[in-house]
């Protein structure tokens, strides 16, 4: 594989090998480029000075064996000695020797990147001795949560397990189902949101952007397409609990979709209502009220159908017992 030089900046070229296939141009870039900020990595992408096979591409492309990345100049320090990050195991929900799969605490990122030092996967790592003698040989993340969102998160130990269950995500072929708290009374009769979803940078101050999305029309060339569905759980006074399930898996298409209709959820930070979420705070609400509830895939190995559960943690348990239900059932 080509590597780009250390010393004087200049355009390099990394050429994608079989053992990096399928892997986000993010994730490929920031393992290829050892020394230089992750920061960074995400900047020259979104400048478009990143081409793979000479055209544009976003962090989210997956790049395939045999593609051409153009990396623009950049510095790339003297690797310092590695700094184990902290080590930390998470609350199992299944783990064999093909995938972990964890129930994942809210406030937790599933990754080190702009402004975190150390997430999910690299604090796993680390407990489990990533690359080191009679350690963990291969761990992955299989998808993404928001660092806000608790839940199910699935991680791979092998190569093939990775490509396998992402293909999945990728095909629309997994179950994800989400529980969430919204404010008001949710519509019985609203129980799908098909609102194409555009992804767009607001100033952050240090010239980075903070990464937001909004529903904009069906015939805006740069929406995607995205699929959500509802179903009522339990109805509270001033909420509902609800059951999403995603169909397609856009960044924070929940979130963006629920407040689309009207009905944030409680305690969201982005697209929620502020002033509701300073109240909530007192009355015990800390996060926002979004949980990976349920997953389904197929198992990458022996080829059956897995459905895991993770319970609402008792934060949001004690929230929601707090709360009246009213006195006719949903």
């Amino acid at each position: 594989m080509a590597t780009v030089p250390r010393g004087k900046p200049e355009v390099g070229w990394l050429t994608v090998d079989a053992e990096s296939a399928g892997q986000r141009l993010d994730n490929f870039l920031i393992r290829h480029l050892k020394g230089v900020p992750k920061t960074h990595v995400y900047r020259i992408i979104r400048s478009g000075e990143v081409r793979v096979n000479k055209g544009r591409a976003t962090a989210d492309t997956r790049v395939q064996e045999g593609d051409a990345v153009r990396v623009p100049p950049v510095r790339v320090a003297e690797r310092a000695p590695d700094r184990p990050g902290p080590a930390r195991e998470f609350p199992l929900l299944l783990e064999d020797e093909h995938l972990i799969a964890i129930d994942k605490p809210a406030g937790v990122a599933v990754h080190g990147g702009s402004g975190v030092s150390s997430g999910v996967i690299e604090q796993l790592r680390s407990a489990r001795k990533y690359g080191q003698a009679g350690g963990a040989r291969f761990l992955e993340l299989v998808h993404r949560l928001d660092r806000e969102t608790s839940g199910i998160l699935l991680i791979a130990k092998k190569r093939s397990a990775l490509k396998h269950l992402q293909e999945q995500f990728r095909e629309r072929e997994t179950g994800k189902t989400y529980l969430a708290l919204v404010l008001g009374d949710w519509p019985a009769n609203r129980k799908v949101i098909d609102a194409p979803l555009h992804k767009y940078l607001v100033d952050g101050g240090q010239g980075d952007g903070e990464r937001r999305v909004r529903v904009v029309s069906k015939d805006d060339p740069d929406g995607m397409r995205a699929i959500t569905l509802v179903k009522v759980r339990e109805r509270l006074a001033g909420f509902t609990l609800l059951e999403v399930t995603i169909k397609t898996g856009r960044t924070h298409q929940i979130r963006v979709h629920l407040q689309s209709a009207g009905h944030p959820i409680a305690g969201d930070d982005k697209y929620g209502d502020f002033e509701r979420n300073k109240a909530l705070q007192k009355q015990g609400l800390k996060r926002m009220f979004l949980h990976a509830w349920r997953l389904q895939f197929t198992h990458p190995a022996n080829g059956e159908r897995v459905e895991l559960l993770a319970s609402l943690p008792p934060e949001l348990q004690n929230f929601i017992a707090s709360y009246d239900k009213p006195s006719s059932p949903v």
